[in-house]
């Protein structure tokens, strides 16, 4: 599948062509603007910025902004990719993972002849700083929940929180057209420090004093707290397959959620590796909408 826009911080218009992965390749991501040994994996120890997106690197080639695609190949079972970016940003969209699932489901996605692996939580493993926390618990299924409170006018009395038992079909419907958000006073600030300079209410969602200013309103009744899930479940997936357990986040980030997976991943009696071969079934609700959940998945080619 192929697209192309803008990206929300650089503000350069990109090309992006997703391709089928081999299997137990995981996602890689290459710069087709480099070339063509410029590319970089993405797992956790790839991750080396997270102000306002996550931005993987490896010697020397980066790529920021992925969450929302990382997100969109873990909802629908992706496990196996290449992505092809003609810059350093993947393109925003409309700010969700929507049109990248129209684009995949588009396409089509094809089981591979590998078991799909999962990391499931045998011990509570948290991530705090201040007062923003990260944790992952042991749970039958994955089950993402959210809270943040932020000191604005808008915020002023109300605490968002979300609560998402994750399947294909529940993020497509719940979680992936939620847009990211931003704060009308923050804007030139932001720009100042050569960020969000493709932002526009074509890709996010601006709060000033009085609410929200994008026209069409919010998409979700709790939108800003589901966009924070979608980024978890993102940047969560770096973590190289899909987790059984629990997430909770409250006024956590990408830095958090990195720091959570990097924590994770450094204490093997925390998880272990499963897959669900010979007729054992995964827990329901990891099941993709439209097959089982006990094969590798890659994109069709585009």
């Amino acid at each position: 599948m192929h697209t192309k826009g803008v990206g929300l911080h650089t503000g350069q218009e990109v090309d992006l062509t997703i391709r089928p992965g081999e299997a137990d390749a995981g996602i890689v991501f290459r710069r087709s603007d480099l070339p063509s040994s410029s590319q970089v994996a993405a797992n956790a120890d790839n991750v080396v910025d997270t102000q306002l997106a996550t931005t993987l690197g490896e010697a020397g080639v980066r790529v920021s902004t992925v969450e929302h695609l990382m997100a969109t190949f873990a909802g629908l079972g992706i496990d196996n990719a290449q992505v092809e970016v003609g810059g350093s940003e993947l393109p925003i969209m409309d700010g969700s993972a929507a049109p990248f699932v129209r684009l995949i489901r588009s396409a089509g996605i094809e089981e591979q002849a590998a078991p799909k692996r999962f990391i499931e939580i045998t011990r509570e493993v948290r991530w705090t700083d201040g007062l923003a926390f990260t944790s992952l618990t042991p749970h039958d299924g994955f089950r993402l929940d959210y809270t943040m409170k932020y000191d604005h006018p808008y915020f002023e009395g109300l605490c968002q929180h979300a609560r998402v038992d994750f399947s294909s079909r529940a993020f497509i419907r719940d979680i992936s057209r939620a847009r990211t958000f931003g704060f009308l006073a923050d804007i030139e600030r932001l720009r100042a420090m050569d960020l969000v300079r493709g932002g526009s209410l074509a890709n996010a969602v601006v709060v000033d004093d009085d609410g929200v200013v994008n026209d069409e309103g919010l998409r979700y009744e709790d939108e800003f707290a589901k966009h924070k899930i979608l980024d978890a479940i993102g940047d969560l997936y770096v973590a190289g397959h899909s987790i059984i357990g629990a997430f909770t986040g409250y006024q956590s980030g990408h830095a958090s959620n990195n720091a959570l997976v990097r924590e994770l991943l450094a204490d093997p009696a925390s998880f272990r590796s499963v897959t669900f071969e010979n007729g054992c079934q995964p827990p329901i609700n990891l099941y993709r909408a439209w097959n089982g959940a006990q094969a590798n998945g890659t994109p069709r080619s585009p």
